[in-house]
């Protein structure tokens, strides 16, 4: 049985819509199965979760969107704007940060 994503998850979907989002412009379904495909499914995140994200970036003005006709349905795609890259930009670098802190924690082996 697949667990679920721990507490601790709080702010990688915005880091990996952003990411996704730098690559190509997407709809929302399709980053759902992109970042379960991109993680090796160690990351699945719902489009409860994926959707509140995506609004609250575009509201911020790091995506626009456009509705697109596909095959007799419409379908939002997202883009990242500039200023999107930007944030991209800062959450890999905290990310990278963090990253390097927990692993050096980790890797310690003793106490303090």
């Amino acid at each position: 049985m697949a667990r679920s994503n721990p507490p601790f998850m709080s702010g990688v979907p915005e880091l990996l819509l952003l990411r996704l989002l730098d690559q190509s412009e997407m709809y929302g379904y399709e980053l759902v199965r992109s970042i379960r495909s991109a993680t090796g499914e160690a990351i699945t995140l719902g489009e409860g979760v994926i959707y509140p994200v995506l609004h609250a970036l575009e509201r911020n003005g790091a995506l626009r969107s456009r509705r697109k006709a596909v095959g007799g349905r419409t379908r939002v795609y997202y883009s990242l704007t500039a200023k999107g890259r930007k944030r991209l930009d800062e959450l890999r670098e905290d990310w990278h940060r963090i990253q390097g802190g927990v692993a050096s924690a980790l890797e310690a082996g003793g106490h303090a």
